[in-house]
């Protein structure tokens, strides 16, 4: 047995409330949202250039 197996697990974040919110701020928190997403995508698109770039080394 390993010492991580006696470690709890990392739960995922609860999600949030937002039935309390107005609309300006679920505005606001969809809009941020959108940023995280384009953020990841643009992550995403330099990671397959950096692998697409290395598999065309690698087949020469």
């Amino acid at each position: 047995m390993e010492f991580e197996d006696l470690e709890p697990r990392k739960q995922p974040p609860k999600p949030r409330d937002l039935s309390t919110w107005g609309v300006e701020e679920l505005n606001a928190y969809i809009a941020n949202l959108n940023a995280e997403i384009e953020r990841a995508r643009a992550v995403i698109k330099s990671k397959q250039g950096h692998r697409a770039a290395a598999d065309a080394f690698f087949k020469k």
